[in-house]
Order: C-alpha cells, then structure tokens, then sequence
C-alpha cells in the first residue's frame, strides 16, 4: 500500500501497487533502478504484502508499534515513487539512468529533520556519516514538525511518505546524468559539487508536477503559504523572469519556480495544440541531453556561468522537437524567456514591461 496522486493537496489515497523488487531486507528494498533503505534500522517488514499503516507519519508522539508502521510504510511509498519516476524516465532517454541509492533516516541528530536532498560525494559533506556514491543518492529526514492536511487532523512530516519530495530529488538525478548543470563529470568522481541552479530546481520541480498531476506540487506541507507566495513554489502562470534574483542572493528554489512554471505552461499548451504533453516531456528530456552533449573540454567559469542561462536550454529543446517548437516558444515568452540572452537580459527585459503595463 502507497499513497497515489489525486492531484489535490495532501498526501494523496491509498491504494495497492505492484512493486518489482530484487530483495527485501529487515529495513531495505533492493529494486532493479534503486536501494532504498532505512538507516535507522530494525525490522520494519513483517509480512510479504508490504502492506502498512502510514499511521499519521509517525514519529515521538506516536507508540512503537505505529512508528515501526509509518517507518515501514514510508519505505514501501519511496520505494514505488522512486520505481515510477525512473522508470517514466527511462523511457524518455530510451535507457535507464545509473543506480540510485536512497537512504531514510539520515540528518535525525542532533534533531530530527524534515527534508531531502540529492547528494553528490564532495569536500563540504560534513553531514555524512558514510561515503556517497559517486553516481548520486537522495537522502530523507526522519521527519519533523507537523501537517494539516485536513481539517481536524494532524500528520507528522515523514518526508518518506511525500510523494513531490521524492519525484523532486529524482529529477535532480535525472538533471546531474543528462545536463549536467555543474559539469560534474569534470570533476574527480570523489570531488563533485552539489551546488544547484535555478535550472536543476525548476526542471525537478516541473516533473513532480507532470508525476503528481498537479501544478501546486507542495500543498500539503506548505499549505499555509500563500499560493501566490513564491515560497509556496506553485507553478502559475504569472511567474516571469521580472522575478528572477540570480547570483549569490537568489535563491535558487524561487528562482526555478520562474522555470517550472514557464514549463508547465508550455506543457498545457502543447495539450491544447492537440499532441500528447508527454512530448513536451520527452522535448525538455531530450533538451537537457544535448546541453549535457555539449559539455566542454575543460571547466571554466564562463562554461559554468553560460549553463545558467534559461535561455540555452530553451534553445536546446526547440531543437529537439521542431514541430512544437513554436508553441513552446510562445509559451516561454510569456513568461519572460527567449532564446539568445542571458538572465540579466531577460530580468530587465521583463521588469522593463512590467513597469510599461502598470503605466497604461
């Protein structure tokens, strides 16, 4: 049992999944494309159906026996949601991408933490209480704080049983072995950086809307955030390049909601031209393994810096498909992004009409 999009906020409905697994371990699932296992260990499994109570997430409030449950059922949900955005794409890139190691648990000292991230073995990896394999692993909090995500009830933040936390790490994965935004394969395998941009953020983020079926990815556990808030990180329309930040002071989460959104837009647009939005996803796929294809021989700062222009995977992926190219076009426009410029260009080109449009 798993928790399975409805594309409303929360944490979805539970349902029954068949899950292909290789070997199932006290606290580990071994599957073809992923491990997944809980750090803190114990025997979570105690029944081959691999059926369990999310028990409201669990955690310190809650009794042993309900805790194993949500730790078990946790394990279960990111096994299937890891299952199911790898193998969507797979079949974009028309073969899999590399082994994904993902650990639950991790971070949970000296208190507990409610998040994920995508790692990358580097020098600033303090947090790690063991090496991290060079090809990339995602690692979940045991859970903090707690939701609301419906009236009168309350859920502990178990990252392992949210669903856009996990596709959104995936999509890091997907970005680190297609584009390669930081030019990690450069890099001494033992010496990566995982340093994000706006671009890795916004591309993670429009396929755990394309995989949950809905632009509003984080409204279970942001829900008190204001929709039009850009913390919410919802992908709507008004999102343009007028706020961008960019450099040291921007944050690259905000800044990627300007990109995730210009996407979905494209997304719903090539829908209503009449074609499957499945093309636009294998288009952006398919955009982000040329920039990968076209990575230099040495890594400078000018190669780095020009890999953060929207504007040059835009181009890359009207590239890939000529046929919908216009309408994505069209689309990005609207939102402030366009071929040949940079994102200062296009920043001041959008604040520039922004200020023309209140004049009027």
């Amino acid at each position: 049992m798993v928790y399975l999009p409805d594309g409303n906020p929360g944490p979805g409905r539970i349902g029954d999944v068949d899950i292909e697994v290789v070997r199932c371990g006290p606290a580990e699932l071994v599957l073809p494309e992923a491990s997944v296992q809980d750090v803190r260990g114990g025997q979570l499994f105690n029944n081959r159906a691999l059926a369990f109570d999310p028990a409201g997430g669990g955690g310190p409030l809650a009794g042993a026996e309900a805790d194993r449950q949500a730790r078990a059922f946790g394990l279960v949900n990111t096994a299937f949601h890891l299952q199911r955005a790898l193998r969507y794409f797979a079949g974009l890139l028309q073969r899999p991408l590399p082994h994904l190691v993902v650990r639950i648990g991790m971070h949970d000292q000296p208190r507990r933490w409610g998040g994920g991230h995508y790692r990358l073995p580097g020098r600033a990896m303090a947090l790690e209480s063991k090496p991290v394999v060079p090809d990339g692993e995602i690692h979940l909090g045991g859970g903090a704080r707690f939701l609301t995500p419906a009236k009168g009830t309350q859920y502990f933040h178990a990252p392992a049983h949210n669903a856009a936390i996990i596709y959104h790490e995936v999509g890091h994965h997907l970005c680190r072995h297609t584009a390669d935004f930081r030019l990690n394969k450069l890099r001494p395998p033992r010496e990566q950086t995982n340093k994000k941009i706006a671009l890795d953020e916004g591309t993670a983020d429009v396929f755990t809307a394309v995989l949950l079926g809905t632009p509003d990815i984080y409204g279970w556990h942001r829900r008190t955030i204001a929709e039009r808030d850009q913390r919410r990180r919802k992908l709507d329309g008004h999102w343009t390049m007028a706020y961008f930040r960019g450099g040291n002071d921007g944050d690259p989460h905000a800044d990627g909601t300007l990109w995730a959104s210009a996407c979905w837009t494209s997304r719903e647009r090539v829908a209503a031209f009449g074609a499957d939005p499945v093309r636009f996803d294998a288009l952006l796929v398919r955009g982000l393994e040329l920039l990968g294809d076209a990575t230099p021989l040495t890594r400078t700062h000018e190669a780095l810096h020009s890999r953060r222009d929207f504007s040059r995977l835009l181009a890359a992926m009207a590239h890939a498909d000529t046929q919908l190219a216009p309408t994505v076009l069209a689309a990005m426009a609207e939102h402030g992004i366009r071929p040949n410029a940079s994102n200062t260009e296009l920043t001041e080109a959008a604040r520039r009409r922004a200020v023309d449009q209140a004049h009027r």
